[in-house]
């Protein structure tokens, strides 16, 4: 009779054996930042230099790598002193990346609250040259421009997806795919210098209206739109199809029916999101669109303004005094900032709402 005999993992394995104790790597990290930063204050004050936080804390955090490593390859194993440094790695990557967003959002946000009052709300540029005056024209400009190019592109880029996932094959659905791909690289200027040439061989040279900057997002927001939509599509399950095939349904009324009730979620978070993609953009609707500083609710009449547009002429047309301009400049890039995390709200409560129930 044979005896099983079980032999103890090594602790050189990582699999098992000695633990760093809780909250060693945080005591780490500290001791390393203390020392980096007491490190670049004896440099700061040897050479009657600034200091420099940003170095001293990316010194510490290369220190804490090299230290906390060493420590785990001694006491834990190879193993878990690879998954530190790894974790290490990403976590610093990821406040890296942090960065940006949080000292935008925290300069925007303070100099944008110095003109968040009602009159910046309620009125227009119109007669303004100094002080006063708001975006409402602009952000109005913005709302109709961007729905408009909704209009245009959803039917079209919902209809495509549904091609290529349903109906496609051969050589025509290749190429379309091709050129969706092609379209979702083009420059956003290319595109408002397509929409512009488009409708200047129809109203001639000069032509300035909303409809044509709606035009122009629509050739920016239509392959995001198949994009996100053929995902959503080809992720239903054929056995939802079949099935439905089986009570002698209809294809068309299939997709209607299963398809794209199960997909929905996922369709219209896609939407919001190139929604998103689109309604920042400036190089296109200052081509196409122009500038005004008074209201227009008509996007096939005269220029229409728009809240990135706004941005950039009063930033780059200061007047007297300056600072109006740089406020209304902040403000109106506040409220576009708030209007795209808005959309991207609405779009997770939609996935949430509408996404297939997985529950018993």
């Amino acid at each position: 009779m044979s005896v099983l005999t079980v032999r103890p993992v090594s602790a050189g394995s990582g699999l098992a054996g000695n633990r760093l104790p809780r909250g060693t790597a945080w005591i780490v990290l500290a001791a390393s930042l203390a020392v980096s930063l007491a490190l670049f204050g004896l440099l700061a004050a040897a050479e009657s230099a600034e200091f420099n936080p940003v170095g001293a804390v990316l010194v510490g955090a290369i220190l804490y790598l090299v230290v906390i490593t060493g420590l785990s390859a001694a006491v834990e194993g190879r193993r878990r002193a690879t998954d530190r440094f790894v974790t290490g790695l990403v976590t610093g990557a990821f406040l890296v990346a942090m960065v940006p967003l949080v000292s935008l959002s925290i300069t925007v946000v303070t100099n944008g609250l110095a003109r968040f009052d009602a009159e910046f709300f309620t009125s227009s540029m119109r007669n303004v040259t100094g002080e006063g005056g708001g975006a409402l024209h602009a952000m109005v400009g913005t709302l109709l421009i961007t729905l408009a190019a909704t209009i245009i592109s959803v039917p079209l880029g919902l209809l495509t997806s549904i091609y290529l996932v349903e109906y496609g094959r051969g050589r025509l659905a290749k190429i379309i795919t091709f050129l969706v791909d092609v379209m979702t690289g083009i420059p956003s200027i290319v595109a408002g210098l397509f929409a512009y040439a488009a409708f200047a061989l129809i109203f001639g040279p000069g032509v300035r209206m909303g409809i044509i900057g709606a035009v122009s997002l629509s050739v920016l927001m239509i392959p995001v739109v198949v994009r996100s939509s053929e995902e959503m599509l080809r992720l239903v399950p054929n056995e939802l199809r079949e099935a439905s095939y089986a009570l002698g349904v209809a294809k068309w009324l299939t997709i209607m029916k299963v398809v794209l009730p199960t997909s929905i979620a996922g369709i219209t978070t896609g939407i919001m999101l190139s929604i998103s993609r689109v309604i920042g953009e400036t190089a296109p609707l200052l081509i196409t669109a122009g500038f005004t500083a008074s209201m227009n609710y008509n996007l096939f009449a005269d220029r229409m303004q728009s809240l990135p547009v706004f941005v950039y002429t009063q930033y780059a047309n200061q007047g007297n005094p300056a600072f109006a301009f740089l406020e209304r400049a902040w403000a109106a890039a506040l409220v576009l900032i708030l209007i795209v995390m808005a959309l991207n709200l609405v779009a997770r409560i939609v996935a949430k709402v509408f996404s297939p129930k997985t529950g018993r």
